[in-house]
């Protein structure tokens, strides 16, 4: 990838501030293996947006893989890149299993964008389509897609039901109605009092004409766009003409993997064309597709992807975020010790823990350092299918289901009242008598004998 000199100068700098999603950012000083060490973006920081501003105004170009999911833009960030993209495409595809042809509507971008956002600490740039109707429609996705938490929105001048901009069918609006979503957009903007980025595409090149789209980018910037984008560019002489225009405002490129209409250029090659950022929109949903349909090939031929296609378990864990949560969550920890006797290892039905604090210690001073004495009642729950019952109980047949544990004290008040595993129990029995002085096994065994008596799914409680 391509690491502006702006970052590069100043690596100390870049890590030891806190973030704007207060989220932690990748270690670049020290290597991908050291990654996370609650470091921040840059110091002044105070949204997405203008992180991603002080990216466009950093010398070089930057490279801004599309994501699709929050998990996807996570690995995006893994893998060091200051900012991404969403690809509506992609989200189509992902979300829906539908081509993107329109049918996504602007609710499922708001949301999934939002995931997306929250998911990790570098700046967003949403693919705002048409803007999902009429200029009113834009200002509320502007507004919208500002709350979700988006650095930047690309917006586009086509006709509903819009199309993919290497497709075909495309139309657009009339360059009047094209200028007047984009003023929209950035009124939107004043009345939230946000800097989001305004990326406004035309996909008249391809639908008009070279021509209609260079106008309709000047246009663009006159009324303010912060970044001007020409989807489906045909040649590396139409793309330096579109950077000669309106030469103090960012150029966009889209670099459509696979065998769209732009030539695939390097990141070298559109910087000394005139761009600034570019994005790759297709990579991780491609990779992802042609992935899992090698996944399933070697699942349904009796074996699982090799090695060098699987991460292990450990690795997968460490991408999604387990060691970061158990570390975060020792932060919240309660000492046993502190807790009254009866909410310490607490148990509902099922689980296979049982409450080791049985008894209290007597705090009458007269039977200060004693145990009270207590009954022990062992019994099968016998309401359901599995249990046992009057021809097949046995004691193996007890251990195999699930038993009630009720203990009483001296004074008539009841300690505790469960339902546990029977084998569970078992496999505890030698240390109950030094807790309690009752001899589980025995209970198991008399229990056993009662069982072979009763009626099938009787109750003992």
């Amino acid at each position: 990838m391509i690491i502006s000199p702006f970052l590069q100068n100043d690596a100390a700098f870049f890590i030891k501030h806190q973030s704007f999603h207060g989220g932690t950012y990748w270690r670049r000083s020290q290597g991908q293996s050291k990654r996370r060490e609650c470091s921040a973006i840059f110091a002044s920081v105070e949204s997405p947006a203008k992180a991603l501003r002080l990216i466009l105004q950093s010398p070089g170009i930057h490279q801004g893989p599309a994501c699709f999911d929050a998990l996807s833009a996570k690995l995006v960030e893994r893998a060091g890149f200051e900012f991404c993209f969403t690809s509506g495409f992609s989200i189509s595809a992902a979300r829906l299993g539908l081509p993107d042809v329109g049918l996504i509507s602007y609710g499922e971008m708001v949301d999934q964008g939002n995931q997306i956002t929250q998911a990790v600490s570098i700046p967003v740039i949403g693919d705002g389509d048409t803007g999902y109707g009429n200029s009113m429609n834009v200002k509320r996705t502007v507004k919208g897609y500002i709350k979700a938490g988006f650095a930047g929105i690309i917006l586009e001048d086509q006709m509903a039901p819009k199309a993919c901009g290497h497709t075909r069918g495309r139309k657009v609006v009339s360059r009047e109605e094209s200028i007047m979503r984009i003023k929209a957009a950035i009124d939107a903007r004043k009345e939230s009092g946000s800097d989001i980025i305004i990326i406004a595409r035309t996909d008249s090149r391809q639908a008009i004409s070279f021509e209609e789209s260079l106008r309709r980018s000047q246009a663009f910037g006159d009324v303010g766009a912060d970044v001007l984008f020409i989807d489906a560019l045909a040649s590396n002489e139409e793309m330096k003409a579109f950077c000669e225009i309106a030469p103090l405002i960012p150029k966009m490129a889209n670099m459509l993997e696979g065998g769209g209409k732009t030539p695939i250029l390097s990141p070298n090659e559109l910087e000394e064309l005139g761009f600034k950022i570019v994005a790759y929109p297709l990579s991780l949903i491609g990779c992802s597709i042609r992935a899992m349909e090698d996944a399933l090939i070697a699942i349904k031929g009796g074996r699982i992807p090799p090695p060098s296609r699987l991460p292990s378990f450990e690795e997968v864990k460490e991408i999604i975020g387990f060691n970061d949560y158990y570390e975060e969550e020792k932060c919240y920890t309660i000492r046993e010790d502190s807790l009254p006797a009866l909410q310490r290892g607490y148990s509902s039905q099922g689980s296979d823990f049982i409450e080791t604090s049985m008894i209290e210690n007597n705090t009458d001073e007269r039977t200060r350092g004693q145990t009270d004495s207590v009954v022990v009642s062992v019994s099968p729950y016998l309401n359901d299918e599995n249990s046992s019952n009057g021809s097949n109980t046995s004691l193996s047949r007890i251990l195999s289901t699930t038993l009630r544990i009720k203990i009483t004290g001296r004074d008539g008040m009841e300690k505790l009242d469960i339902r546990i595993p029977g084998g569970f129990l078992d496999r505890i029995s030698n240390i109950i008598p030094e807790l309690v002085g009752v001899n589980i096994k025995e209970k198991l065994e008399e229990t056993s004998k009662k069982s072979l008596l009763m009626p099938k799914r009787e109750c003992l409680f």
